[in-house]
């Protein structure tokens, strides 16, 4: 019925996809609301504002009063959601690729699109849309003249990257790594590394071809003797289709590909890997290798992630999008390689680790007791509580941060800003 539906308004838009909205407030012309629930709404209460506001159908799970043809009745909005994109990702006749991972996934995406879109035209996920509700709603925004799209997937529990696959199908696929994170709903490193794999469960199931880093073991053990891959690597040592070597990061990231040298502008040596893997999809769809080198030299972060801001007399290093162990570790450890005589970290809690926070947040401090950072400011209760004898200020939250950066403001120092996104590290950037 909904499939049928979606096909007339497509019809009576003159060929033109129907605008698939969960906004009530946003319902362009021939668009279908799809009412989803959330802990504290009920789009079933908004369905009426939809049709008012545009929207041709309403999708909704309730029987609500005066409805009439333009209501779907169904027995549950999301999961007519998914099973909506299912039907038009199978009638996309292009490649899909697929990306997860723990670090890296969305700028890695970007980078993707920056450099597949220097050949064809891309559809790619915007923002992180890339959970049960993101990955559907970006096939089904997919335009009927794409040429590639670029599917990222997120998990925070066991079996959600195999869902998310079987919507999506990807053909081509990429785990970016296997990290500490999320803990909560993964239990362990190992239940992490099994739903990331999910990926190249469907992929090989399905005979695509998928990018890997040579250098990571846990990747490669996963993937097994799997034969239609592409591998990258930054190690000398290790065998690998692309290679690349790093040149400088201070502050900016330098790399030497195929006898070229690309600046680009990335902070952190870290993104290495995750620019590597934007050339070898290049490479795989036929893109010039000048056209690779320069969608990756011009693209510019952006969303608190890898970015670099000159405020004054600082230099703001600004990665505070997300934080987890792995992403903690590159973060402080590309932060000691930059030239400075004065540093200031101000890191906040990592969230979403459950019964590991205690030892990771230690090990965080440990690590830095090892680096010549000169002074550390710590949000969150959990770097608090394990902080110990460490020479550094905590607060409990940001405000407390806020009003310490009005008294006491930092000059002349290059400042890290890493941190969990619910932390809100983004709020100090105007005050540094």
């Amino acid at each position: 019925m909904l499939q049928q539906i979606y096909m007339l308004v497509k019809q009576a838009a003159g060929g033109v996809s129907p605008v698939i909205t969960t906004d009530s407030r946003n319902c362009p012309p021939n668009s279908i609301f799809f009412a989803l629930k959330g802990e504290k709404f009920n789009g079933n209460e908004f369905a009426s504002s939809a049709l008012e506001n545009g929207a041709a159908y309403v999708v909704v799970d309730e029987i609500l009063p005066d409805m009439d043809s333009r209501y779907i009745l169904v027995d549950d909005v999301l999961a007519a959601l998914q099973q909506l994109a299912l039907f038009r990702r199978k009638q996309l006749d292009i490649p899909v690729v697929g990306i997860t991972g723990t670090n890296g996934k969305t700028t890695t995406k970007e980078l993707i699109a920056a450099v597949l879109g220097k050949k064809y035209k891309v559809h790619y996920t915007k923002g992180n849309f890339n959970n049960h509700i993101g990955v559907p709603l970006t096939l089904l925004s997919v335009p009927d003249d794409s040429q590639i799209a670029v599917v990222e997937m997120g998990a925070n529990h066991p079996g959600e990257i195999k869902a998310l696959a079987e919507i999506a199908c990807p053909t081509y696929g990429l785990i970016t790594n296997v990290g500490k994170a999320h803990l909560e709903g993964f239990g362990s490193l190992d239940g992490v590394l099994n739903t990331k794999k999910e990926l190249y469960d469907n992929l090989k199931k399905n005979g695509g071809k998928i990018i890997v880093n040579a250098a990571n073991k846990l990747l490669l053990e996963a993937l097994g003797d799997y034969a239609d891959k592409i591998t990258y690597t930054t190690d000398n040592i290790v065998q690998a289709d692309v290679k690349a070597t790093l040149v400088g990061c201070s502050p900016y990231v330098s790399f030497s590909w195929n006898n070229r040298k690309i600046t680009t502008n990335f902070i952190g040596a870290y993104n290495l890997d995750n620019m590597l893997a934007a050339i070898c999809f290049g490479l795989a769809f036929g893109v010039d290798e000048n056209d690779i080198a320069d969608a990756i030299s011009w693209y510019t972060p952006s969303n608190n992630r890898s970015q670099l801001k000159r405020s004054g007399s600082n230099l703001i290093f600004i990665d505070a999008y997300n934080a987890n162990p792995t992403s903690m570790a590159a973060a402080i450890e590309n932060f000691s390689r930059i030239e400075s005589a004065h540093k200031v970290a101000i890191l906040g809690d990592m969230l979403e680790l459950g019964d590991q926070s205690a030892e990771e947040h230690r090990a965080v401090v440990d690590l830095l007791k090892n680096t010549d950072i000169r002074q550390t400011i710590f949000v969150g209760d959990n770097f608090s509580a394990v902080a110990g004898d460490y020479d550094c200020i905590c607060f409990p939250d940001t405000d407390g941060l806020i009003r310490y950066l009005q008294n006491s403001p930092i000059s002349d120092a290059a400042v890290l800003l890493k941190g969990s996104n619910g932390i809100g590290l983004q709020r100090v950037v105007d005050l540094l």
